[in-house]
């Protein structure tokens, strides 16, 4: 079974229409010890065919559009973040606390780019907020890795002790992770709901989304991702934040294209959610397991409030085993599950060529979604798609089988990269690698600021 077979069929698709998907290769793209150009070509592609499936049932076409995969797209989409130029300026990549550092007994990693997680690290190490690297270089450098890692896990902060594969095979959560498919996906209620009108497939582009309302609640980098696909499709994204965690000013640009970005307090402006969610038809999470249940957000209350619900959610480690409640990002998972290691020296551990398991699934999640709307079209039933960084990890280590470069060269990432005026300044950007007969090639609109947008659908 070819990669993107199985990642179709792990979507609930007819593996027969994986059959027609044509790759373009490229040898170099993504180049790794790790076959990270197969896992990203198959996302993308299981993500394109998802929306040319849509596209087909609500234009009424005979056939299902042609999907196009080409490396060079899908590996300047995957370096997206580290792309982008606003008005010529490189982005702020990881803060200088977000990195590896050596421990009494080995490595651990951190991630403090937000500023309550940097500051949630300095506390659990004992340091001051104007602490230097220095300094937190000396206190990591006198506790053993597992230490760390749940000494700064207990303070509230993020840190990995790095694993060898063999040791994250025979850590619990690895277990719990291997027992569940790539997309976990389940019916969430008898109730039908409304039918999204049929498309006119005589005007272009053609945008399987179009009309979909979708409720945008995730942060960072694998949901934004889904969230903007679906943005490029046709949906109507409104992303919600808390007034009080604003996301980082170039990660947003990126990761905002197509949407709207509006503030919101979920206990403050409780009415104002309600009635979104009322007419909504998707809402995707990212934010760690159960975190939003104690707001009645879980799978099963939403679709209780609004039948037919779509529900997609994304974590770092899945909604289950003693990770399961775990705050993680990409670079943490990777470090967790053998992957540093693989990619590493010796003398120090090593990383994906670009946060692969973020993008990765965001592909995915996003396939879930379109092709959980296909399924509704059908029966009228909401539905609840579960995917984790985790486990994307488990099928890059132990699902795709490495294969010889074949293709071109690949020569850099230029033939895949537009410009764009936004509000935010001048833009340049990673061109969206979900290609299909008559789809869309660009976002419609650029990325706008921060919480600049009513919380309301247009």
């Amino acid at each position: 079974m070819t990669d993107i077979k199985f990642a179709w069929s792990a979507l609930g698709g007819d593996p027969a229409l994986a059959e027609g998907v044509t790759t373009v290769e490229r040898e170099g793209a993504l180049t790794a010890r790790l076959p990270v150009r197969q896992l990203a070509r198959a996302c993308v592609g299981a993500c394109a065919l998802a929306a040319a499936e849509l596209g087909a049932r609500r234009g009424g076409l005979a056939e299902v559009p042609g999907v196009v995969v080409d490396d060079g797209a899908v590996a300047a989409a995957f370096h997206s973040e580290r792309l982008l130029r606003v008005d010529g300026r490189q982005p702020v990549a990881f803060a200088p606390l977000s990195r590896f550092w050596r421990t009494a007994d080995g490595w651990v990693r951190t991630h403090a780019n937000y500023p309550h997680h940097r500051a949630r690290l300095l506390d659990a190490l004992g340091l001051t907020e104007g602490a230097s690297v220095a300094e937190a270089a000396d206190r990591l450098a006198e506790l053993p890795a597992l230490e760390a890692e749940e000494t700064v896990y207990g303070a509230g902060g993020l840190a990995v002790a790095l694993r060898t594969p063999k040791e994250w095979a025979a850590h619990e959560q690895a277990a719990e992770v291997a027992a569940r498919p790539l997309v976990e996906r389940e019916r969430l209620d008898s109730a039908h709901t409304r039918v999204l009108p049929p498309l006119d497939t005589a005007t272009a582009p053609l945008l399987p989304a179009a009309g979909l309302r979708v409720l945008d609640l995730t942060r960072v980098l694998a949901g934004p991702v889904a969230t903007r696909t679906l943005a490029l499709l046709g949906a109507d994204v409104l992303r919600l934040d808390a007034p009080h965690l604003p996301e980082l000013p170039d990660q947003h640009a990126d990761t905002g294209f197509g949407k709207r970005s509006a503030t919101l307090g979920l206990a403050a402006d409780r009415d104002t959610f309600e009635e979104l969610l009322a007419s909504a038809d998707v809402v995707v999470t990212g934010y760690r397991p159960g975190a939003l249940d104690r707001f009645g957000l879980s799978p099963e209350a939403l679709a209780e409030r609004r039948p037919g619900l779509i529900v997609a959610q994304v974590s770092a480690w899945g909604a289950y085993g003693p990770w399961g409640g775990r705050r993680g990002f990409d670079s943490l998972v990777q470090v967790a599950t053998g992957i540093a290691v693989t990619e590493g020296s010796a003398e120090e551990p090593g990383a994906l060529p670009a946060q692969a398991l973020d993008h990765g699934t965001g592909y995915l999640l996003a396939a879930a979604v379109l092709r959980a709307v296909t399924e509704r079209s059908y029966d009228g039933h909401g539905r609840s798609v579960r995917l984790a960084l985790a486990r994307t990890a488990r099928w890059l280590t132990d699902g795709i089988r490495p294969a010889p470069g074949r293709g071109a060269a690949y020569e850099g990432p230029d033939a895949w990269l537009a410009e764009t005026e936004s509000r935010l300044g001048r833009l340049r950007h990673a061109l969206p690698p979900v290609s299909f007969t008559g789809g869309p090639t660009d976002w419609a609109r650029p990325p706008v600021p921060w919480g600049s947008d009513a919380p309301a659908w247009t």
